[in-house]
């Protein structure tokens, strides 16, 4: 083990807030993973993918956790010298939540309607790829941008229609709004098929300082086996570093991820460039894009563990 006094420095930002989701960095954290590989790792909270993209640019975070369709926005219209070093979701989680009996139960159903997200919400983003997909016209869906911590009281007041979030912020979502029951639109049962959020790291960061990308990744990858092995305990741990997030919507949440995280046949974190490809393209069906981006020129192969 590296002396504790050797140990690096490194700043990882999440995608928003600290929530059930991010349970696994935290058990990496509490185990010593990240002190195994030399790191001293201090989470910080971010305000939404198109955030933590903009402070790993700017080297206020080493690491940020961001979505693969925001980070080719950044590339493609802000020229953002980020890149994705590992996936975790390797199936798109965005989804829009509406509750039933509120007349919306498919997605021509939102025409007319008012959603809630926030400001930089990786779902809001991709929207227009969804509503393309979906045939129903962009302009005809009103969105109101909000706080993240206040959107499941918007939905269960009926003060919007439907919110933004990802797939695997239900177990919360669901307890908020109980006893009634929510309907789940998800762009991937649209046809969508992208990569959801991933690590992403500067090209300087990658470039300068490879290892501790290695190492950053793999103490990363091994928090999320043991996360996905016990859901609870990593419940668990996540509560008793971040007291707001119930341990069991963290147990919860965590279930969420390693659905999204574990493809049969694809090692955990893994990328390839045909998947990235389907983003990008994704991205550029809903968008006017500034310049054409690759998908070679947005990931960073050889930093997930063989």
């Amino acid at each position: 083990m590296v002396a504790q006094a050797q140990a690096k420095d490194v700043t990882f930002v999440t995608d928003f807030g600290v929530n059930g989701r991010h349970a696994y960095y935290f058990v990496a954290l509490e185990k010593g993973y990240y002190k195994e590989q030399g790191l001293d790792v201090t989470i910080v909270r971010g305000g939404g993918s198109a955030d933590a993209i903009k402070k790993v640019a700017a080297g206020q975070a080493q690491f940020g956790f961001a979505d693969a369709g925001s980070l080719v926005l950044a590339r493609a219209n802000d020229n953002l010298p980020v890149k994705l070093v590992s996936v975790v979701y390797q199936n798109a989680p965005h989804t829009l939540f509406a509750l039933e009996g509120s007349g919306i139960s498919s997605p021509k159903d939102l025409v007319g309607r008012k959603v809630a997200d926030t400001a930089s919400s990786a779902v809001l983003l991709m929207f227009g790829a969804y509503a393309k997909a979906s045939g129903i016209p962009k302009e005809k869906v009103s969105f109101v941008i909000a706080d993240g911590s206040a959107l499941p009281a918007m939905l269960a007041t009926g003060r919007v229609d439907a919110i933004g979030q990802f797939s695997v912020g239900e177990p919360l979502l669901a307890k908020v709004v109980a006893p009634r029951k929510l309907v789940r639109l998800a762009y991937k049962d649209a046809g969508l098929d992208f990569y959801g959020n991933g690590i992403v790291a500067s090209e300087e960061t990658i470039r300068s300082d490879p290892e501790t990308v290695r190492k950053f990744v793999a103490a990363t990858i091994k928090g999320m086996q043991e996360a996905f092995r016990d859901p609870v305990a990593a419940g668990a741990i996540l509560n008793r570093l971040q007291k707001q997030v119930d341990p069991d919507i963290g147990a919860g949440e965590t279930r969420a991820v390693a659905e999204l995280a574990q493809v049969p046949g694809t090692p955990m974190g893994s990328l390839n460039a045909k998947k990235m490809k389907a983003t990008v393209d994704a991205v550029a069906s809903a968008f006017e894009l500034k310049r054409t981006v690759s998908a070679e020129e947005m990931i960073a192969s050889g930093f997930v563990p063989r």
